[in-house]
């Protein structure tokens, strides 16, 4: 069986958007027939340029060979241009053709991808949640004036309704704006923020749930372990991103300066930045996105370092329900998963863009025993929301700096 033709979808994501303003998937077909689906979380290009990269390195490396040999493909890829060092847009661009890879596989066995990666340890995985606008209730969608991103009262109010849908825990990150200008000090004003929007959410939530504070990557190592000390006296389970990720050394600074355990891994790609994290000391909670980081197996392999350093996973995606289905099988097979991300419960688009969404219950993502990834993307859905190849990326930073 080898690798016969690669596609790729640019799928605009209608509002409210969540999980960016795009989705890039790719559609890998054997000359067997058999499909496998991907999906790259690269947003430092646009999107059209992000297409011919996949096209680049599905015709250099996979086109023709068999997609069973995932470990050599990766390597090739990775080496590509005498370069072999981690670089996030030919690392989406490989995770997007790996992940697919492993869809085919699992297809081929007639097993799902977790099952070929060691088996099964949990049936269900723990998600949380965004606190995300809710239509249909007392918190607003509107974009002018009070949100649930700056008032308290509203995040509350959010929590709490996810909360009663099942949620235990919700993440928010009430600090910014993020600039390009990153890290800064906090201002007196975005502590003070912070300290009542996690004081209104743990008023409201009790110990139902968990409060995960995002920092985005925003501050100094002075000026994170400033925030941190002020929310502190609220107990979230992790500060993410305190400092931008260049810096492992001095996140590292910011870990050994507060009780909070400290999250990062969204922006980093491959088990060599991953493993500099940990040997810094700078995390005890990693969040690799499958779409970024490398792929499922390099997943594992993160998961694996993580392991033996005591420290848990907790994928990220901020994107389409691919990743987050590749998120599940790794969750699946991993002893020190911690938690998933969920795009709300997994409906909206998420769930139109797939012939059978992913099923959530009381809080938890339910693990599929359907081969492959479990999910195959419905390409009239696809075909009927395109995406301006010219318009702005996936995520964009602000240019004003914060003084």
């Amino acid at each position: 069986m080898l690798v016969a033709d690669v596609q790729t979808f640019v799928v605009g994501n209608p509002p409210p958007g969540k999980g960016g303003r795009y989705f890039l998937f790719v559609k890998v077909v054997t000359d067997h027939g058999v499909i496998g689906w991907g999906e790259a979380y690269g947003a430092t290009f646009g999107p059209a340029v992000m297409e011919a990269a996949i096209a680049d390195v599905a015709d250099r490396y996979l086109v023709g060979e068999d997609p069973h040999r995932i470990e050599r493909f990766w390597r090739r890829a990775y080496s590509s241009g005498f370069s072999q060092r981690p670089d996030p847009t030919l690392m989406a661009c490989v995770s997007a053709l790996e992940m697919a890879c492993w869809d085919i596989v699992g297809k081929e066995a007639d097993q799902p991808v977790h099952q070929l990666l060691g088996g099964r340890v949990h049936d269900r995985l723990r998600t949380y949640t965004y606190l995300y606008p809710i239509s249909g209730s007392a918190v607003p969608t509107e974009t002018e004036g009070p949100t649930v991103y700056d008032d308290p009262d509203l995040a509350a109010a959010a929590a709490v309704l996810a909360v009663e849908q099942g949620f235990t825990a919700v993440k928010f990150d009430p600090a910014g704006p993020y600039t390009a200008y990153d890290g800064h000090q906090p201002r007196q004003a975005d502590i003070g923020l912070s300290v009542s929007m996690v004081s209104a959410i743990r008023d409201g939530v009790g110990s139902r749930a968990d409060i995960l504070f995002g920092a985005h990557g925003q501050f100094t190592p002075s000026g994170a372990t400033r925030l941190a000390r002020a929310i502190e006296p609220y107990d979230p389970l992790w500060f993410e991103e305190p400092v931008p990720p260049d810096a492992p050394v001095a996140m590292a600074e910011v870990a050994r300066s507060t009780m909070i355990p400290v999250a990062a891994g969204e922006r980093l790609t491959t088990s060599y930045e991953f493993a500099a994290l940990l040997r810094a000391g700078a995390a005890s909670i990693l969040q690799p996105n499958l779409g970024r980081a490398g792929g499922i197996l390099e997943g594992k392999k993160i998961a694996a370092l993580a392991e033996v350093h005591h420290a848990q996973i907790a994928p990220h995606c901020y994107c389409g329900p691919v990743v987050a289905a590749a998120n599940a099988q790794l969750a699946a097979c991993i002893p020190n998963f911690l938690i998933l991300e969920a795009i709300g419960t997994f409906d909206g688009f998420h769930a139109e863009l797939l012939v059978e969404p992913l099923e959530w219950d009381d809080g938890d993502l339910i693990v599929t025993d359907r081969p492959g990834l479990g999910v195959e993307l419905n390409e009239s859905v696809l075909a009927a929301h395109p995406y301006d190849p010219t318009g702005p990326l996936h995520l964009e930073m602000t240019d004003q700096a914060v003084f």
